[in-house]
């Protein structure tokens, strides 16, 4: 099973701070158009293609291909997303986060891994899941966690340049209020959600922890999930005295090859494996798709993740590109 985990932030309003969406007036219908274009192939609550400022599509219409050709079942879990999505979804409960700048950002970051814990205890046995986030500003989110727990290394973002300088800056009026130095709650994962994460680092941890231990788990994305991986590793150290196995990270190949962020370093420092998909969009027709191997949007929704689980199905990452495109295509002639 695929579960989408849907949330958002407060600073992904802030100018600069996420590109997922044209503008930050429109990063409120991100994480639920995004549930939207993997469910109907287009959203039922936005009009218009949703790209973001330069106008390259959502990473969700990767995921799409990847479900439509391996037939992957998805289940979209509203986690602090400031909307609902179109298609059936689970309720967390969840109130998108604040900004960690002038007070908690996630006040019931407990209720929240315990909802995200029932569904777990409700999926029954599974002999596979996969998590995946749409969370815009939540590279900021996971950088201010990383830090709170020690993790020096600089996130991704979804756009070629990386705004690292505001994301610093934002960590540091954080740690201000705060009144703490990195890595001054590594031994307190809870408390770093509660003052600096975002819902679905809360849902997602919440989940994978209560998930039977034969249950095979993959964190689809990149630095987002790399912080919920070192969220978990400080969880199961705190509450079992040693690290259990973490679950394998699944994002694409332009995270992994991103010059203004440390993904490999981040993921050897929180002791994690890592898969990239093999995509390769520099022949596609569509502008908008060939502009992810200039370093536009990367990741979202799932879609390096979705990649793996289709080729674990005999899906290859090739048909998932042509099928990329050809939706593209679709979606291109129904917007004329």
């Amino acid at each position: 099973m695929f579960y989408l985990f849907i949330g958002s932030t407060e600073l992904s309003k802030v100018p600069g701070v996420s590109a997922a969406g044209a503008n930050p007036e429109v990063t409120p219908y991100t994480a639920p158009v995004d549930a939207d274009m993997i469910r109907f192939g287009r959203s039922r609550i936005f009009k218009g293609l949703p790209v973001d400022p330069h106008g390259h599509p959502t990473p969700a219409i990767i995921t799409r291909a990847a479900v439509l050709e391996a037939g992957i079942p998805v289940t979209a879990v509203q986690a602090g997303s400031w909307m609902a999505p179109s298609p059936p979804y689970i309720e967390t409960g969840a109130s998108p986060a604040g900004d960690p700048r002038f007070g908690p950002a996630v006040p019931d970051a407990a209720g929240i891994m315990e909802s995200g814990a029932e569904l777990a205890r409700n999926a029954g046995k599974p002999l596979f899941v996969m998590a995946a986030e749409s969370v815009p500003g939540g590279t900021t989110t996971a950088l201010l966690v990383l830090r709170a727990l020690g993790y020096r290394e600089m996130v991704s973002s979804a756009g070629p340049e990386n705004p690292v300088n505001l994301k610093e800056s934002v960590w540091a009026e954080a740690a201000r209020r705060l009144g703490i130095r990195a890595g001054a709650l590594a031994d307190d994962p809870l408390r770093a959600i509660t003052e600096l994460g975002d819902p679905m680092q809360a849902a997602v941890a919440g989940f994978v922890e209560a998930l039977p231990p034969e249950t095979e788990v993959v964190l689809a994305g990149g630095t987002q999930m790399l912080a919920v991986a070192a969220l978990l590793r400080a969880l199961f150290q705190r509450r079992n005295g040693t690290p259990k196995k973490l679950p394998l990270v699944a994002t694409t190949n332009y995270v992994r090859r991103d010059r203004n962020a440390d993904f490999s370093a981040l993921a050897l420092n929180i002791g994690v494996e890592t898969w990239s998909a093999p995509l390769d969009f520099s022949r596609s027709p569509h502008p908008g798709l060939a502009g992810y191997e200039d370093g536009y949007v990367k990741e979202g929704a799932g879609a390096g993740g979705a990649v793996y689980y289709a080729e674990r199905l005999g899906v290859q990452a090739g048909r998932v590109i042509e099928r990329t495109n050809a939706l593209y295509s679709e979606m291109m002639n129904e917007k004329a």
